[in-house]
């Protein structure tokens, strides 16, 4: 993938940001800070000019709507996509939900407890609940129209955090001290999490940020981990699940201040700060990660302190609060596609299935034939075929492996324009890079290389026999 800074608002009066949150569905940025300042903001939608151009941030703001409400700096905005609403709160412990109407934003609902601050909140996946903790242990759960569903009180916690499972039965509940706790959906405690990432190490931290995507993209693999926990001092873990044993485990080096998976759980940003050579100043920095913990790209961003991280709906734009501006940068993702034999072959996740969705798209035709494929790695084409390189499934034979390979861990699918599988091969090495020519597929791993030479049913024109007969004269006289 590629990254680059494309634009950057500044926000009046100097007012420094502290969150930043980019509504998935309909596009509107929401920005918190200093003074009571919030924001709504959204970005002119592309002409048919820009998107010939290949342009994914256009330049000027359709929306620029400045929401009164809050005396305190609001710490916390949260997007109920599903029913358009806007959740903040401020220092003071001050809710308020908004609402869309007539293409403006209005006070809908307000909520105070003059007790303590709200340090989190979250709706869940379908957007008819939201949790709300306070710092001083309070926990409340309400439905989309504002009623209460249930509320609790965590005796002696200070609470930071809060996240919903996708399937929204059970609760994460981040403590102040790094501690994670895991309740089900009705406030009863089940167990403390395990923390791998903070083994052997000492001193205090804090959670930077805990987001667990709940697949509304679909899944890049099955069994992908997607509950994302990370802490300030840059220790990050990656799970399947709540309770899982064995996470990816990501030491990146960097003071975290933010996190948060893009649109379909392939990649996770993770914002922070970066002391640099010198020792003088932090460097603010944007570090990408896989859901396996492999780091795809780093994006040094300018600015004293970044506060928060927020990804646009479709991937290709990401938005960074820094001090009293709001940066964007353009993403350009590593597409899983090729083209061969008129046939465009491109691949991509639904949630409905655990597999990838390969298209074969004959565009002189303008057919279309689907097949699915696990744990799809790339795809490479060359004349009339295509090469799919997937991780091995156990539920495949293996007979034409290698016997001097062990137990193959991956494997190379020959397919015709139309996705007919016509031959495989099996290999232990990671298909990191793979190239093709009309008679070899190449494949690299960091440590070695693969050569295979493939053959396809077909008939030897006159023409390509002599030419064969030449060589192996030629070859012969020498």
């Amino acid at each position: 993938m590629f990254i680059y800074l494309s634009k950057k608002i500044a926000i009046p009066n100097s007012i420094r940001l502290k969150c930043v949150s980019w509504n998935k569905n309909q596009g509107f940025i929401a920005c918190g800070g200093d003074e009571g300042l919030l924001k709504v903001l959204k970005l002119e939608t592309q002409t048919d000019d820009a998107k010939l151009k290949g342009l994914a941030a256009p330049s000027n703001l359709s929306m620029n709507q400045t929401l009164e409400g809050h005396s305190g700096a609001v710490q916390v905005v949260t997007w109920n996509e599903q029913y358009q609403k806007l959740t903040t709160s401020d220092q003071n412990g001050l809710i308020i939900v908004w609402m869309l109407y007539k293409g403006s934003w209005y006070e809908e609902m307000i909520n105070n407890r003059n007790k303590s601050v709200v340090r989190s909140m979250s709706w869940n996946a379908d957007g008819e609940k939201i949790c709300i903790v306070y710092e001083d242990g309070a926990v409340i759960v309400g439905s989309v129209d504002g009623n209460r569903i249930w509320g609790k009180e965590l005796k002696g916690i200070q609470l930071a955090h809060v996240a919903w499972s996708p399937d929204s039965k059970i609760l994460l509940f981040g403590m102040a001290n790094g501690e994670i706790h895991i309740y089900d959906n009705q406030g009863n405690f089940i167990m403390k999490m395990t923390l791998h990432c903070l083994m052997n190490v000492t001193g205090p931290l804090s959670i930077a940020g805990i987001h667990w995507y709940a697949g509304a993209e679909g899944y890049i693999e099955p069994d992908c981990p997607c509950l994302a926990i990370c802490y300030d001092n840059g220790r990050c873990q990656v799970m399947r699940y709540e309770n899982d044993d064995n996470p990816v485990v990501i030491e990146t080096g960097v003071n975290v201040a933010s996190i948060q998976w893009n649109h379909c759980g392939s990649v996770l940003a993770i914002a922070g700060s970066l002391r640099s050579a010198t020792g003088d100043k932090d460097l603010n920095v944007l570090n990408f990660y896989t859901p396996f913990g492999e780091h795809l790209r780093t994006l040094k961003v300018p600015g004293k302190q970044i506060t928060a991280v927020s990804w646009e709906g479709g991937g290709l734009r990401i938005g960074l609060a820094v001090d009293s501006f709001i940066y964007f940068a353009n993403i350009r993702p590593d597409y899983k596609w090729g083209y061969c034999s008129n046939t465009v072959v491109y691949a991509y996740t639904r949630p409905e299935r655990m597999e990838y969705s390969v298209v074969f798209w004959d565009t002189k035709n303008n057919e279309k034939f689907v097949k699915y494929v696990k744990s799809l790695m790339s795809v490479t084409t060359c004349g009339d075929f295509c090469i799919l390189a997937t991780k091995a499934d156990d539920s495949h034979p293996q007979e034409d492996a290698d016997p001097e390979a062990g137990a193959a861990t991956y494997v190379l699918v020959l397919c015709n324009s139309i996705g007919t599988p016509l031959d495989s091969k099996y290999i232990d090495i990671d298909p990191l890079f793979v190239t093709m020519t009309k008679t070899h597929v190449i494949t690299a791993s960091k440590e070695a290389f693969y050569a295979w030479q493939y053959r396809v049913a077909k008939k030897l024109t006159a023409l390509e026999i002599n030419q064969v007969a030449k060589t192996r004269k030629r070859a012969v006289k020498g």
